[in-house]
């Protein structure tokens, strides 16, 4: 098999240094190790040894190789020609102090000091492979065997051996656990490993910056006082839309600051609008950040219906809103309101929200949307005329997930996001799919991704864990969870929009044939950032997001 290469695949900077690694590889025995390219800084110099022979009971070998035509003068100067030109080389200088070098350092590191290791034999060499070295060669710091020429090749193992043999014979061989000491401190203790964080980390910092070059178009708004910014997922609406909020409020050349109320209708969403602008100066918060229903019950609304009251909360409420907003006095009202995930609005919320402005005909309505993420059973848009705008970039996901759900965007959308793991398809079916995505939960966090930076997400049935903690702590004392807890976070794609998570498993645990199976699965493909792992049956997916979704999962 031949002697122990490190690294395996070494990299040379020329065919000399390759070959004369290649042959000895080739020619030492099994237990013999040999180190390419070993290099090694101290306070006097850099230091590179070609190559570093540690031979079990013969001792440790550093060689120099020079390839070309090497001649020695009279002067006992070492010369070295090729490619038409020459140099004065000092080939044994530089294996001597290479050798002390690497000993001093191998001798300094605790694993051997602690170790109460005595000195071990150590030998330095020089290999010229293309030149011929006379029988009778000897200079005063270099014998004939210690100078292995092109006739020495075929033995060259065998020499080198010799050399380690010959030279301080005061000091004791190395034993195989000598060198496998010497080995593991000549190729670093404590190595920085990959860290699946870092790099997510690297991917949100350029996605902060490309969000900030985004808002430019905020710019545009400036002149416009009813406008709706349309992007699919990952393209950076809801933070400008805080970002706008911020600027209106703040106020901005020529215009004055502004009463500004920043909405939307997902707990998940407002709690993160609230905690994004706590800590904030006054003078850059929003008069009112939150849902729509809070907005009623600053305002006086009751409410006590159920959730699953569709009537309540898109009739009875927004009318009660709408005559609680004409009744507000001028102080109370907006100069604009922004509305984030738009699409969840029912059509007659917006008759209070327009009303709520202090001039119903011009004030400010700007409005953030994904009509493709539209997962609830309302159908309602704003009914003022509105200048669209269109986000094509996706800045948030990495380019394998932004792909993945690509064609259930509602534009074709530029994958800005920086390179990542691959998407994973895991197949399971519906009634399997919960446990099998708790088992890819625990391969993420195998891998390195912390709890807090994980979620498992479902398309059906809610993940006991989310049931739980919602019956103990309340819709909003949940949702807190998903910044205050250190654990995995378990949701539902209907609360999710607008978050997100740097690794998500989505689980497609139901059969695709309820309504707004395609919105939902859109919605959860997008929410992962930098890792994502879907679990679910093929058949079902492919008949909810189309083929092409299939294909860009993996499945066949």
């Amino acid at each position: 098999m031949g002697a122990r290469l490190i690294p395996a695949e070494p990299v040379f900077v020329n065919n000399a240094e390759r070959e004369v690694c290649e042959r000895l590889a080739a020619q030492l025995g099994d237990d013999a190790v040999l180190l390419a390219n070993v290099r090694l800084t101290d306070h006097e110099q850099d230091h590179e040894a070609d190559l570093v022979v540690l031979i079990p009971d013969a001792g440790i070998v550093v060689v120099e190789v020079k390839g070309g035509s090497v001649k020695v003068d009279k002067q006992c100067r070492w010369w070295q020609y090729g490619n038409a030109s020459s140099r004065s080389i000092d080939p044994v200088g530089q294996a001597r102090r290479s050798k002390h070098a690497l000993r001093t350092y191998v001798q300094g590191d605790p694993r051997w000091r602690d170790s109460s290791l005595t000195r071990v034999r150590w030998a330095h060499t020089v290999v010229t492979p293309y030149s011929t070295v006379p029988e009778d060669f000897a200079l005063p710091d270099c014998s004939r065997e210690m100078v292995h020429g092109r006739e020495d090749q075929k033995h060259l193992a065998r020499r080198i051996r010799t050399v380690a043999e010959m030279h301080e014979t005061n000091y004791r061989v190395p034993t195989h656990d000598d060198v496998a000491v010497i080995v593991e401190i000549l190729t670093g203790r404590n190595l920085m490993v990959r860290e699946v964080m870092a790099e997510a980390d690297d991917r949100e910092a350029r996605a902060d910056r490309l969000t900030q070059e985004q808002a430019m178009i905020l710019s545009v708004t400036r002149l416009l006082h009813r406008v709706e910014v349309r992007g699919g997922a990952g393209s950076g609406k809801t933070v400008l839309a805080m970002a706008q909020a911020k600027q209106l409020t703040r106020g901005f050349g020529e215009r004055k600051a502004q009463r500004v109320a920043l909405l939307c209708y997902s707990i998940g969403l407002g709690e993160w609008f609230k905690r994004a602008f706590e800590g904030a100066p006054r003078k850059s918060r929003p008069a009112f950040i939150g849902r729509f229903e809070e907005l009623g019950r600053e305002w006086g609304a009751q409410i006590h219906a159920d959730r699953n009251d569709s009537h309540f909360w898109e009739k009875e409420l927004p009318a009660r809103m709408a005559e609680l907003a004409a009744a507000l006095p001028e102080g109370k009202k907006f100069d604009s309101i922004i509305v984030d995930e738009a699409q969840d609005f029912a059509e007659d919320w917006w008759v209070p929200l327009l009303a709520a402005l202090k001039d119903p005909e011009e004030g400010g309505l700007y409005v953030y949307s994904d009509e493709n993420q539209k997962v609830f059973e309302r159908f309602g848009r704003p009914p003022v005329a509105l200048v669209p705008l269109v986000l094509d970039h996706n800045l948030r996901n990495t380019r394998q997930i932004a792909e993945s759900f690509g064609p259930l965007a509602p534009m074709r959308m530029r994958a800005l996001g920086g390179d990542g793991p691959d998407v994973e398809f895991v197949q399971a079916a519906a009634p399997e799919a919960l446990s099998v995505a708790e088992e890819q939960v625990l391969a993420l966090l195998d891998d390195g991704w912390p709890k807090e930076h994980v979620a498992l997400i479902t398309t059906g049935t809610r993940h006991p864990e989310q049931n739980r903690l919602q019956e103990a702590l309340s819709q909003e004392g949940y949702w807190r969870t998903f910044w205050e807890s250190e654990d995995v976070f378990y949701g539902h794609v209907l609360g999710c929009k607008g978050l997100e998570r740097r690794a998500v498993v989505l689980c497609v645990n139901e059969d695709g044939t309820r309504d707004r199976s395609k919105e939902r699965l859109y919605v959860g493909l997008s929410r992962a950032t930098d890792k994502l792992v879907v679990v679910g049956d093929a058949t079902v997916i492919r008949a909810t997001g189309g083929e092409e979704i299939a294909k860009r999962l993996g499945i066949t």
